[in-house]
């Protein structure tokens, strides 16, 4: 089926194509004269123990666990450099002061500073969220209610941290990258459709819904699973892949699970023993499965062979590149809080005093940890590690698509791998469209305030074209 692109985007694909058809260098080829560079991997079991509450609703306690929830990083030290720290967690989200909390103890154990930490979540709905402020807001209030277990989150942290000072025992030369793209197919549906009025909708949710919404087009989407590895000589030693979708089949079943990207990550590790694979979810805060879900329980795993399938395609169409720049950047980006009423701080502490609502109490919860994190001016920072032949590039929250098509059309010479759910604090993100149309996922789950796409997309321009030079 015909895909609806994104402006910029087929300059984009004409520019991959021209990459992956490179005759790819040998394994065996040393850098000249690149910068030496060290590497190890990571990892820790980050489980919740049953009974902790989960995302969907944040009501329901977990009752079994179908498959252990992961942090899976590496550590990358440029040669008279500090060190680089990347760590996926497949937990719903982290916000505010827990996302401070995470960087600022694996920025210890790596021996380097918080902003060269990178941390995103998976953001399968079947795991925890984490936000210490509104855990003790909620505690401070006595709600019947749980954001996280402060001390399970602690336990999980400093997992994460000693299982990275452990891997230092492993660390290995890089000496090249290895990068490729794949197409990806049944994956991907923009929540925004039209209907057979013309009229916009956003209701295509990740379940499924409606045939009208499963019988739309895709809308806008990235079709390509990304794929960057890096290799000591023949040796993998860990592979990144990327794609741009929420990560959810069936969910809300108090089952434990990360769903299929973390299936399909592990379908990958038994193909490639040596090298630790590691998923990220991209700016997908307005991309779901739901054109394709049809609500089984068995379409997780169709969904999970269909992505580790193109993520093998995308590792194995690599082009491999001599590692020969490391280059680090980050800008700060200041969202300005919503300022509707309902988001005011003072309704929000009314809305958390409501002992009637305790789904309320735990959203104005949240509310008000997004707007203590502001009234100080606190920015998130948005991080990019230019490697040459691509770029990882750190997004804040569930961002939508567009921003990750938007960075890709900056730097078509390069392949950029965009990873969304950073610093989880704002909520959805949206382009101005989705305001003007009356999105109706930012009723509630999002806590910035219209006119931001200005300001992303300029920081966008200065960090991606300053962080290739």
């Amino acid at each position: 089926m015909a895909r609806r692109l994104f402006p910029g985007w087929m300059a984009l694909l004409s520019a991959a194509s021209v990459v992956l058809a490179l005759r790819p260098l040998g394994a065996n080829d040393a850098p000249a004269g690149g910068p030496a560079a060290t590497l190890w991997t990571f990892e820790a079991d980050v489980t919740p123990p049953l009974g902790h509450r989960l995302l969907t609703g944040l009501r329901k306690p977990a009752t079994a666990v179908d498959e252990p929830l992961l942090a899976r990083g590496f550590v990358l030290i440029p040669s008279g450099q500090p060190a680089l720290v990347y760590c996926a967690v497949d937990w719903a989200e982290i916000r505010n002061d827990a996302y401070d909390r995470w960087r600022d103890a694996l920025a210890e154990a790596a021996g380097t500073t918080r902003e060269r930490v990178l941390v995103s979540a998976l953001h399968p709905h079947d795991a925890p969220l984490a936000d210490l402020t509104a855990q003790r807001l909620l505690e401070k209030a006595h709600v019947d209610g749980q954001i996280i277990d402060l001390e399970f989150h602690e336990r999980a942290v400093q997992g994460a941290a000693d299982a990275l000072r452990q891997g230092r025992e492993r660390a290995r030369t890089v000496t090249h990258v290895g990068v490729g793209a794949a197409a990806a197919s049944g994956l991907a549906s923009n929540r925004r459709y039209l209907r057979p009025d013309g009229t916009p909708s956003y209701g295509r949710y990740s379940a499924g819904g409606s045939d009208e919404a499963r019988t739309a087009p895709e809308g806008d989407i990235d079709p390509l699973v990304r794929s960057l590895s890096f290799w000591d000589g023949d040796t993998p030693l860990v592979v990144l892949s990327t794609y741009a979708t929420h990560p959810m089949s069936v969910y809300g079943t108090s089952r434990i699970s990360p769903d299929f990207p973390g299936r399909a990550r592990a379908l990958r590790q038994v193909k490639t023993p040596q090298a630790l694979q590691i998923y990220a979810a991209g700016a997908s805060g307005n991309i779901t499965v739901g054109k394709f879900n049809d609500g089984r329980i068995e379409s997780r795993e169709v969904f999970a062979e269909r992505l580790a399938s193109a993520m093998e395609a995308a590792y194995d169409g690599r082009v491999m590149t001599p590692l020969e720049r490391i280059a680090f950047r980050t800008l700060p980006l200041t969202l300005d809080p919503r300022a509707a009423t309902e988001f005011s701080a003072e309704s929000l502490q009314a809305k958390l005093e409501d002992s009637g609502d305790p789904h309320g109490q735990e959203l104005a919860a949240l509310g008000l940890s997004w707007r203590r994190r502001c009234e100080p001016g606190q920015p998130i920072d948005v991080p990019a590690i230019d490697l040459g032949p691509a770029q990882i590039l750190l997004l804040p929250a569930e961002i939508y698509v567009e921003y990750q098509l938007f960075a890709q059309a900056l730097r078509p010479d390069q392949s950029i791998l965009t990873i969304g759910y950073g610093e989880c604090g704002p909520g959805y993100i949206p382009v101005e469209r989705a305001w003007d149309e009356g999105d109706e996922n930012l009723r509630g789950w999002c806590w910035v305030a219209p006119g931001q796409q200005p300001r992303i997309e300029s920081l966008l321009r200065e960090l991606l074209g300053a962080a290739a030079q």
